[in-house]
């Protein structure tokens, strides 16, 4: 193609009008000097054969959509769950399955995105919207960024605490060292961090399916919840913990995140080489998520039939769980897998949060600045909340504080889905890639429900 490689360090001028002509000429703008490459030196590192079977272009491109997984799998997810199953049972199986569905769609619009304007969602913000709208957007994403960062430092201290009886306190300083292993598996390749998280995700899945078998649920109860999700509009309580599943499910800032990471790819920059990577990022991403979906509803289905059937419906927090599981089933491993799973799934969300906080920077900002400080930024401004509330109120704070974490991710939403969901709608800015007037009107559909069941939370909160 006689394609130069990415430097990152092109000009950042760009224009709807640009967005518009690189998809008519199939050109990426950073090839035109127009636009920085979406991650800089990652950027189309990860060669992909043109004439290759199914099965070598699927692993080609198996990768992005893991590392998006794992933010629908963090510590945030078992909050809110193990409260879900240990007070409803198995109702809230149902918003667990809508939540993964809906992120199904978002994740693959994302790509789509990325992968047909050489632009990730913060970059293409930044070009269409004036500057004052794109501080707004900015500022929502940081705070999802934060809130994401929150459950994140409390679950991996808590695994710490549990496994290895380091003070709360100690495990959420401890967390400020992650970042640095992260960045290091970056200096390594793109591939080295894929190959991390999936090691870590597999691992999880692993320690699930042992609790699973060792609990017993009811799988007509778990199909028969599935159908009846009624009480939600009914319940207050029950509504403010779906909200908090659907925070802790569609991750805001992995919108930006995928968009961006699906261009470490080398496919290559024309019409038919576009649609070829759309199509197998998009099966990436929705086996991905089905795996987290997997771990997701275990994690409720655990809560249910160990605490919600014994009548503890009082169980709301990681740690109170983990005392109770081996009693409950009479098998000490389950607590020890139980926290050898959390302290996976609070490292592997490190990652999350590393790559998205350098994205929308760099998009939004146009803001290069080394990886380390801008983690630490972020990771401090996680840190200070916990620390403090762990202080004033103890343990139960920090639990509190990690299920309102999730509901505010669910609180910023829609300043990433409605941008989303936009961008790819127009033909102007998508060409052929736009999607069709039906795709759309399901994609606009997810964005109105996310908005009312925040609005009904706002009414139910302000009320009472």
């Amino acid at each position: 193609m006689g394609k130069k490689k990415p430097t990152g360090n092109e000009g950042s001028k760009v224009t709807i009008e640009d967005i518009a002509t690189s998809a008519e000429d199939h050109t990426p703008l950073f090839l035109k000097g127009k636009a920085r490459a979406s991650l800089g030196e990652h950027n189309s590192s990860i060669p992909v054969p043109a004439l290759a079977s199914n099965l070598k272009k699927f692993l080609a491109f198996a990768g992005p959509g893991y590392l998006v997984s794992v933010g629908y799998m963090d510590p945030g997810n078992w909050a809110t769950s193990i409260t879900g199953g240990s007070q409803f049972g198995y109702t809230l199986l149902s918003v667990i399955l809508l939540s993964n569905l809906m992120a199904i769609v978002l994740q693959a619009l994302a790509a789509r995105l990325g992968i047909s304007t050489g632009l990730d969602l913060a970059q293409a913000c930044r070009a269409y919207y004036p500057r004052s709208l794109n501080f707004l957007l900015y500022g929502a994403c940081q705070v999802a960024i934060i809130a994401c960062d929150l459950a994140e430092v409390i679950g991996t201290a808590i695994a710490l605490k549990l496994l290895f009886g380091i003070p709360l306190v100690w495990g959420c300083l401890i967390t400020a060292l992650d970042a640095f292993f992260v960045l290091m598996l970056m200096q390594k390749g793109f591939r080295w961090l894929e190959a991390f998280i999936i090691v870590l995700i597999l691992t999880i899945t692993a320690c699930f399916i042992f609790e699973i078998a060792i609990s017993g649920p009811s799988l007509r109860e778990m199909g028969g919840s599935l159908l009846g999700a009624g009480e939600l509009a009914r319940n207050p309580a029950m509504l403010y913990i779906a909200i908090g599943i659907i925070g802790a499910t569609v991750m805001p800032h992995n919108l930006y995140l995928h968009s961006s990471i699906v261009q470490t790819r080398a496919y290559e920059r024309n019409e038919s080489g576009r649609r070829d990577a759309i199509r197998w990022a998009t099966i990436d991403s929705t086996l991905a998520l089905m795996l987290a979906l997997f771990v997701n509803g275990a994690i409720l289905v655990l809560a249910a039939s160990v605490f919600y059937k014994s009548g503890r419906t009082d169980v709301a927090d990681i740690e109170q769980a983990y005392e109770l599981l081996a009693p409950a089933l009479g098998v000490g491993l389950a607590a020890t897998l139980f926290g050898v799973a959390l302290l996976a799934s609070g490292l592997n969300s490190t990652v999350t949060g590393t790559l998205a906080g350098q994205i929308i920077m760099e998009g939004f900002l146009d803001l290069r600045m080394r990886p380390w400080v801008q983690r630490l930024m972020t990771r401090g401004a996680a840190i200070l909340p916990v620390l403090a509330v762990s202080a004033l109120y103890g343990d139960d704070g920090t639990t509190r504080l990690l299920i309102l974490s999730q509901v505010v991710l669910s609180m910023q939403l829609p300043f990433a889905i409605i941008p989303l969901v936009q961008f790819v709608s127009n033909r102007k800015t998508m060409g052929p890639f736009a999607i069709s007037r039906a795709h759309g009107a399901l994609a606009w559909a997810i964005a109105g429900l996310i908005v009312a069941l925040n609005v009904k939370l706002l009414y139910d909160t302000i009320l009472g």
